[in-house]
């Protein structure tokens, strides 16, 4: 009817005009923005309780340890940091023992000193799997009557710490305390300066520099991840060698050799190894 058009027509422009609202609302962003209102910067919780217990409070995700969480102190700023610390130590502050209570105490989120004791541990280590294996590759030092003919002659690094004369233990020690007592001068000269590691050996003024390394700034800092990383493997296979041996009773050259061997069991009559295997 003639009455009823005009009330269709009103509805049809109401409804393009909601069609339109809803159009430009979708593209631009509500009241005319290009575009969508940021997220709030997450803010930092605080559990009110001590400094370990907020670095908690905000952990996240470990990149290590996927099903676990990684302490707010470990934020992927440090060389080599993959979130791993399921035993929280990071969130506990210490510092060089010999710089006095304050000094000891340490600050939350340095890890500096965490990383130098990660360094130093790793380094002994390499030499550890390296003494480990070498003498049965290459062979012991040779013994003499004063220390007897085979003074030195143990592959197994267990016993042969036992063997060994009283003397050649005493070098070892004086030796460690020496290298020890000079990288505490080094962190007492250097201060706040002093970099986790830093033995002054290797490319830069003033350091010892046997090989002529000369690396640009990007291949300095990957051999210092090399170098963390390969720290971290020794520090897991000296214990492995150390167990397996003190399981053993052999030395790690003797297992290898045996694994590669034909076990007696196979030449006893009526045992069959399918060809090919």
């Amino acid at each position: 009817s003639p009455t009823c058009c005009p009330i269709r027509t009103k509805m049809k422009l109401a409804a393009l005009t909601l069609l339109a609202t809803a159009a430009s609302t979708e593209a631009f962003g509500s009241f005319g923005g290009n575009k969508k209102a940021a997220a709030p910067a997450p803010v930092a919780k605080s559990s009110g309780g001590s400094p370990s217990a907020d670095a908690w409070a905000n952990a996240g995700p470990s990149q290590a340890l996927p099903f676990a969480t990684a302490p707010a102190t470990l934020d992927g700023s440090m060389l080599g940091d993959a979130g791993f610390d399921p035993l929280g130590f990071s969130t506990v502050p210490v510092g060089p023992w010999f710089q006095g209570f304050e000094g000891r105490n340490g600050q939350i989120g340095d890890l500096s000193w965490y990383r130098e004791a990660e360094l130093i541990h790793g380094r002994i280590a390499q030499l550890a799997v390296v003494g480990f294996i070498a003498p049965g590759l290459f062979g012991t030092l040779p013994g003499n009557e004063a220390t007897g003919l085979d003074a030195y002659s143990n592959t197994n690094p267990l016993e042969a710490f036992s063997q060994v004369p009283g003397a050649a233990i005493l070098q070892i020690f004086l030796f460690m305390s020496g290298l020890e007592f000079y990288r505490i001068s080094i962190i007492r000269e250097e201060g706040a300066a002093y970099q986790a590691g830093d033995l002054r050996i290797g490319q830069g003024e003033g350091r010892w520099n046997p090989f002529g390394l000369d690396y640009t700034p990007e291949e300095y800092e990957e051999k210092r991840l090399q170098e963390l990383k390969h720290c971290r493997l020794a520090m897991l296979g000296i214990f492995g060698l150390w167990a397996q041996c003190l399981a053993s009773g052999v030395g790690i050259t003797e297992q290898l050799g045996s694994a590669f061997t034909t076990p007696a069991y196979v030449a006893k009559a009526g045992y069959f190894l399918p060809e090919g295997i």
